[in-house]
């Protein structure tokens, strides 16, 4: 099992050291030294075959970069022991936890037509548009009242399809949750997600009012949008909501958002639609990879990799200049911020979060809806399936095969479910495509954050700088 991961990365040797959080930034000794040095733990004394192997450094530099590791080691920071480690304790993580999340879908129709669409374009592969009524939306958040426990906070995505095509019904469930607060010690934070399409000034006026956060669909630059994110007269929906989306924002104050694309195998060149988005004034962005199977035409393949990884390396170069964007899949907590059943499960789906559809059917997550050997009940009759409950609850990085050997398991937290169902037909089966792109962006994300901490420009952050330690510069 990996508990060093060493790379390079915009020009820096680091390591990270998986069990303890810590990352070391090294100089090119060091990094050699700590690479020839296996699995470890470090003896007390620099192998004479190591030293060997780098005879193109000074010995006494050798040995004094070995003790500064040998330090490092000693004081919990370098091929530290896995903690959590116990075959039995994983599969005891709660099987039961409380419902804290749901992702309601208000509208099962759209108003785009979305070449990747994982949705059929909104009808979820049913063949059948429909949008929520009132009753079901209330019989969901009566259900995650009862479900969620003593959990006080409670999360609301408003999903689709396009969710703004059942305003109606979005504004009468934020309005019934908020009256149920007080009576159940209860606070609701909603989210929405939209293509932009209905926005009008009134739409944003109550987004902004009442919605915690948003999440803006945009692909990037106009012509990548426009080939892949039609209108239903396939015609480019880009002019139609760039000024809608940058209204919203200038309207949002401080509260949350994510202007959030896919990239394809048609626009390998992502970097530049990241880039052109912070142009158009958008801080919070997010562009995530097409996933799906080896004969999916838009999805990221093996093949595409390299590309993809020099891209993110691109992307990453461009924005330690580039302050004015925070790119989502860059930001890393390396002081370990969740807890641990999150470092080590993740999500949630299935247990802790669940997908509505418009006739109240329960799945483990928006992307599992329309499959039925994944339905888990209905809100209509309270039933939830706990078998396949449990089938999610127990899914961790101790318990997916490859998961444990990876040196990024506690960031990831095991990866998506749904990715592994899509390419591998199996939730246990990590999707290696899309995991190789995590561990990339986990890469470039270290090196920023060690660049910005050495810099003195991010707080708080577990940055061991050994190459600091070792000469003044």
């Amino acid at each position: 099992m990996t508990t060093v991961h060493t790379f390079t990365a915009l020009g820096q040797y680091l390591a990270a050291d998986v069990n303890s959080g810590a990352v070391h930034v090294l100089d090119k000794l060091t990094y050699d030294l700590l690479n020839g040095a296996g699995e470890g733990p470090l003896g007390e004394a620099l192998p004479q075959e190591l030293a060997d192997k780098l005879s193109q450094y000074d010995r006494t530099e050798l040995e004094e970069g070995w003790q500064e590791l040998l330090e490092l080691q000693n004081a919990g920071l370098l091929f530290t022991a896995d903690d959590y480690l116990d075959p039995e304790a994983a599969m005891a993580l709660p099987k039961a936890a409380v419902v804290k999340a749901l992702c309601l879908h208000v509208s099962h129709d759209c108003n785009l037509r979305c070449k990747y669409c994982f949705a059929s374009t909104g009808d979820f592969g049913t063949g059948h548009r429909m949008t929520m009524d009132f009753e079901t939306a209330k019989k969901a958040i009566d259900w995650v009242v009862a479900k969620s426990g003593k959990r006080r906070n409670i999360e609301i995505d408003f999903f689709g399809g396009e969710p703004l095509m059942a305003m109606n019904t979005v504004k009468r469930t934020v309005e019934y949750a908020r009256s149920l607060e007080e009576k159940h010690d209860k606070v609701f934070r909603f989210t929405i997600t939209t293509n932009g399409i209905l926005l009008d000034d009134e739409t944003i006026g109550y987004i902004n009012q009442e919605m915690s956060n948003v999440v803006l669909s945009l692909d990037g630059r106009g012509e990548v949008n426009d080939r892949m994110r039609p209108t239903v007269n396939w015609k480019g929906s880009y002019d139609i909501i760039v000024p809608k989306f940058q209204k919203l924002v200038a309207g949002r104050g401080t509260k949350d958002y994510y202007v959030r694309g896919t990239f394809t195998r048609e626009n390998l060149d992502f970097s530049s639609d990241v880039l052109h988005m912070g142009d158009l004034g958008f801080r919070h962005v997010a562009v995530e990879p097409c996933s799906g199977p080896s004969d999916d035409p838009y999805a990221i393949q093996e093949a595409d990799l390299d590309r993809v990884e020099e891209e993110y390396e691109k992307l990453a170069l461009a924005l330690m200049d580039r302050k004015d964007i925070n790119f989502f899949h860059f930001n890393v907590d390396l002081a370990q911020g969740p807890c641990v059943i999150k470092r080590l499960r993740g999500c949630g789906a299935g247990c802790e979060y669940v997908a509505i559809t418009p006739d109240g059917d329960i799945y483990p997550c928006h992307q599992f809806v329309g499959k039925e050997e994944f339905r888990m009940g209905s809100v209509y009759d309270g039933s939830f399936d706990m078998d396949i409950s449990g089938q999610f609850a127990q899914q961790n990085v101790y318990t997916r095969p490859a998961c444990r050997e990876c040196w990024a398991r506690f960031y990831c937290s095991g990866g998506c479910s749904a990715s592994n169902m899509l390419v591998n037909g199996d939730i246990t089966r990590s999707n290696e495509v899309a995991c190789a792109m995590e561990r990339k962006r986990l890469e470039c994300a270290i090196a920023l954050n060690a660049i910005a901490a050495g810099l003195g420009e991010q707080e708080n952050t577990d940055c061991n700088n050994a190459e600091c330690n070792r000469r003044e510069h």
